[in-house]
């Protein structure tokens, strides 16, 4: 195979990751788009420049002979049904994180994965951004000794606008927003540190967004819209205080990880600010992220060596591309490993481990807040 042509389910909220693999003149190409909205689907061939084959039914580019991958960039919960399809019908898979909304689900996909011996990747870009590699390379280099502690805040500034006015405040949509929103924070927890979680407990709660407002109230519609802090002109615009909203806004997990290493990880959905804040304490020493200036901060304790005696700072230098540059890396990685078998940052397993994290920790919220062990997987699978 010389060019990787790729089939896309989805043009919605990260439909423009696609616009990276279409480069009709190199190695990758978008084909055809599945997407029920057909204005979505003009716009996304305007994007393209390009004339596709599009349509309303997903299982149409499944049975097409010039499509050799699927990227599966569709709701949260129709991951599991879109990608086991797509691994049947013989075609290589890029799926969205979180891999599914459930646990037994990535189970099903990566059964799904190893019976169809096609390549499976999950779209875990915060892998690819230069501040977490950083923050990896540091810890793996010895520069904070062994790591101990894990420290994760996440400030989701734009939490109301792009998580409660859609799909994504409803359970049966997300299981919860540790699956949706904080399977990235999961995930690089696991990368940086090289442990996965063995238990979890968890408090949270719907602290803010809820209500009862109609289920069918649009914010344009409402006559609260002049005064209403969530209210939206355009685009998600379900009112964020309906009643149906069920998902926690508030979450504060601990976990013990593989080795003893402890972590913590608080999401809060309704703060001014957007802001990931990441600490790894270490024997010798801690890192920490300003996500907001792009830096890196490595400090140092006693050691009766040199070490001790300065601190340093890593500036990030800009990149091109969404998502801090990730977003280009990560949709190259995907044709690197589909043409040329080179494995990318990522894997199904830590896709699968990061939603199992999630949905334990909701159980724990939603049960009074008790430990949960963390299901593991078969010996099989981790090979």
């Amino acid at each position: 195979m010389e060019k990787l042509r790729i089939g896309v389910i989805g043009a919605g909220l990260r439909g423009g990751l696609a616009l990276y693999w279409h480069k009709p003149e190199g190695e990758s190409e978008i084909v055809a788009l599945a997407d029920l909205d057909e204005k979505r689907q003009q716009k996304f061939q305007e994007q393209l420049g390009s004339q596709i084959f599009m349509t309303n039914d997903y299982k149409e580019l499944l049975v097409r002979e010039d499509i050799d991958a699927i990227a599966v960039l569709s709701p949260d919960y129709l991951h599991e049904e879109h990608v086991i399809a797509a691994l049947e019908a013989g075609k290589h898979v890029y799926s969205e994180k979180p891999l599914a909304i459930t646990v037994e689900g990535c189970d099903r996909i990566i059964e799904a994965w190893e019976k169809s011996g096609k390549q499976l990747m999950v779209g875990f870009n915060m892998r690819y951004m230069s501040m977490y590699q950083t923050m990896k390379g540091l810890i793996d280099s010895g520069a904070i000794g062994e790591l101990k502690t894990v420290w994760v805040r996440h400030f989701v500034g734009f939490g109301g606008y792009f998580y409660y006015h859609d799909w994504h405040a409803k359970s049966d949509n997300t299981t919860s927003l540790l699956l949706q929103k904080g399977s990235h924070d999961l995930d690089v927890i696991h990368w940086i540190s090289g442990k996965y979680t063995k238990k979890v407990s968890a408090i949270g709660g719907l602290d803010y967004f809820g209500g009862d407002m109609p289920n069918d109230l649009t914010c344009p519609e409402c006559s609260l819209k002049d005064t209403c802090p969530e209210y939206v002109p355009h685009t998600f615009t379900e009112c964020a205080f309906r009643k149906e909203v069920d998902v926690e806004d508030n979450n504060m997990l601990i976990m013990e990880l593989e080795g003893g290493v402890k972590a913590s990880y608080l999401q809060c959905h309704f703060t001014p600010d957007y802001e990931r804040n990441y600490t790894f304490i270490g024997t010798k020493g801690r890192i920490e992220n300003d996500e907001v200036n792009g830096k890196v901060y490595l400090k140092t304790r006693k050691t009766n060596t040199w070490n001790e005696y300065s601190d340093v700072t890593y500036d990030m230098k800009p990149e091109e591309g969404s998502h801090g540059g990730a977003d280009p890396k990560i949709a190259q990685d995907f044709v690197e490993l589909v043409l040329r078998g080179k494995q990318p940052l990522t894997s199904p397993l830590a896709g699968r481990m990061s939603v199992a994290v999630g949905c334990a920790a909701t159980e724990s919220i939603r049960t009074g807040g008790g430990v949960v062990e963390i299901s593991q997987t078969s010996s099989l699978i981790k090979n």
